[in-house]
């Protein structure tokens, strides 16, 4: 896979768990794609009454031709829906690990 198609392969994957997953009508969802510096993120930002509400369930990278999963609150699991996709365990980096614990893992070391 190309970066173009990778770019591509994260924002659909962004843009499904977004639609799976809505947020109430105080509450907007966010989906932001740099496309430029490869940084991929999706945002919940408003208010529940007087409490702001902000999250990112997920952000990604796309570094060296690899996805780095930075942020992963996802049910599923987006290396999962990667793999699915035909993205090899190679060229996915389990960012949110340390650099120590990632040798432990199925995935690339950086």
């Amino acid at each position: 896979m190309e970066t173009i198609t990778y770019q591509k392969l994260i924002q659909d994957i962004i843009e499904s768990y977004a639609q799976k997953h809505p947020q109430d009508n105080d509450i907007e969802t966010q989906i932001v794609c740099d496309t430029i510096n490869n940084h991929y993120l999706l945002l919940y930002v408003g208010w529940q009454q007087e409490k702001q509400i902000y999250g990112c369930p997920i952000h990604v990278d796309i570094k060296d031709n690899k996805f780095w999963i930075q942020r992963d609150l996802t049910e599923d699991g987006v290396a999962s829906q990667l793999l699915e996709a035909g993205v090899s365990k190679e060229n996915i980096v389990l960012g949110f690990r340390s650099p120590f614990n990632r040798q432990f893992t199925d995935f690339a070391i950086n």
